[in-house]
């Protein structure tokens, strides 16, 4: 008996999946659930229009202000997220096990900064969702956008966890990679969102 078919007769379980493209299953699954969930976005920017373009309502309405400064400190803090995460994915990729420690730590601890820094601006920005249309499309926008941060910590936390418990390595690290790709997701779709409810 030859040792491949000797191999053969001893493996259990399903046999080893043969991949048609060069993206695996995982990275492909994230890139069609972040496919999805501009479409969400896309919902909400086109009810931003009407009411901003089509309706002509003034943005921000009076007597209410934006905290602009604020938003832009903490698109700084989001966007140097960006690079901590690609820093963690880089480090396991070339074996550096403590690069990828620090970098999906420090991701953590910028994304939460981001969140409590928003929750807070929105017990002193002086308005409601119920203010109007312009304050509902607001909160819409940055709050759907602070649920998608949310999810990122999440996703984070428990990569930072298994990081270091040793579950990656230079040839296993999808978990990195994949948590990697929603955050840029996330810190790309805040650069929109800053754009064209703040700036524009």
């Amino acid at each position: 008996m030859s040792s491949a078919a000797h191999a053969e007769e001893h493996h259990h379980g399903p046999p080893a999946p043969h991949f048609s493209s060069r993206i695996t299953p995982g990275v492909l699954g994230m890139f069609l659930f972040i496919g999805s969930e501009i479409m969400l976005f896309g919902a909400f920017f086109t009810a931003y229009f009407f009411v901003r373009v089509a309706n002509g309502t003034p943005w921000p309405t009076p007597p209410f202000h934006l905290p602009v400064f604020v938003a832009f400190v903490n698109t700084c803090i989001l966007v140097t997220s960006s690079f901590t995460v690609h820093w963690s994915l880089q480090s396991i990729k070339r074996g550096n096990v403590w690069g990828m420690r620090a970098g999906l730590l420090l991701t953590f601890l910028m994304g939460l900064t981001f969140l409590i820094t928003q929750a807070r601006e929105y017990s002193r920005i002086g308005f409601a969702p119920k203010d109007g249309a312009f304050a509902t499309i607001f909160y819409c926008l940055t709050g759907l956008h602070g649920a998608h941060v949310f999810v990122g910590l999440s996703i984070l936390l428990f990569m930072t966890i298994r990081a270091f418990r040793g579950h990656f390595s230079a040839e296993h690290h999808h978990g990195v990679e994949i948590a990697g790709i929603y955050w840029h997701f996330v810190d790309v779709m805040w650069i929109v969102v800053y754009m064209t409810v703040y700036i524009l």
